[in-house]
């Protein structure tokens, strides 16, 4: 699944149209804190990493992030094309430590 199919496929599961980039803005920040947590307890706190969670978490914020995108009608795979083309530009030779 590319990353459009992907976008289309989520939107339908957006409610609302009122305050939909605020509400996916917040949610994203809310998903995002998850997955912090998650890396926070096994990074600090000695939990196994559980992979299972981490994935479900990573998904919801991949769906905000889609569903910002579809609100601003920017293409999802655009902004994966655009990331790694400025990825390429800042780092021609792949990053290492003295970059």
């Amino acid at each position: 699944m590319d990353f459009n199919e992907y976008q289309n496929a989520a939107k339908r599961t957006l409610y609302g149209n009122e305050q939909v980039l605020t509400n996916c803005a917040l949610g994203l920040a809310g998903e995002a804190g998850q997955v912090v947590d998650l890396v926070k307890n096994y990074t600090f706190r000695g939990q196994k990493l559980d992979r299972q969670q981490l994935t479900h978490e990573m998904g919801d914020v991949l769906w905000y992030l889609s569903q910002i995108a579809e609100w601003a009608d920017i293409p999802f795979d655009d902004v994966a094309k655009n990331n790694i083309a400025e990825l390429n530009r800042r780092y021609p030779k792949g990053f290492t430590k003295n970059n």
